[in-house]
């Protein structure tokens, strides 16, 4: 595996990639499914590598409204959809698992991986939409290696 993808799922996350010798790349996560599969695609198509991706895992809380639930929902299986269309191979990792090798046991303060990868990744504008998708990818490529 040459190219490994980390996704942090949501509205205010994002998608990353990181391959063996080109500069890390990430973007916002894009608002539409087909968006979500067209950014999917192109990562797939970007590399001509073997690519292999983690997601985030994640649920709805009870402080969710029934709207919020569901359209959180839904956006978490467009994006396990897209990496299924695309042919990417994922899997789901845990919060505290992916934080724990990175250094940066967030406890929900984002401002804590977004300084993590800043420190990680310094020829990169990092903000709080890429940050944890891009500790993700590192952690992808540190179990894939």
């Amino acid at each position: 595996m040459n190219a490994y993808i980390g996704i942090d799922p949501g509205k205010s996350g994002g998608i990353a990639i990181i391959a063996d010798g080109c500069e890390p790349w990430a973007v916002k996560m894009p608002e539409t499914e087909r968006d979500i599969y067209d950014t999917i695609r192109a990562l797939r198509s970007w590399s001509d590598r073997e690519a292999v991706a983690l997601i985030e895992r994640v649920h709805s809380s009870p402080q969710m409204g029934v709207v919020s639930a569901f359209t959180f929902g839904s956006g978490y299986g467009a994006l396990r959809m897209a990496l299924i269309a695309a042919g990417i191979p994922f899997t789901e990792v845990a919060p505290a698992v992916w934080q724990k090798t990175q250094g940066c046991r967030t406890k929900g303060d984002k401002n804590v991986s977004k300084a993590r990868a800043q420190q990680l990744f310094p020829a990169l504008k990092i903000t709080h939409a890429t940050a944890d998708a891009l500790l993700i990818a590192r952690h992808c490529q540190l179990i894939n290696k």
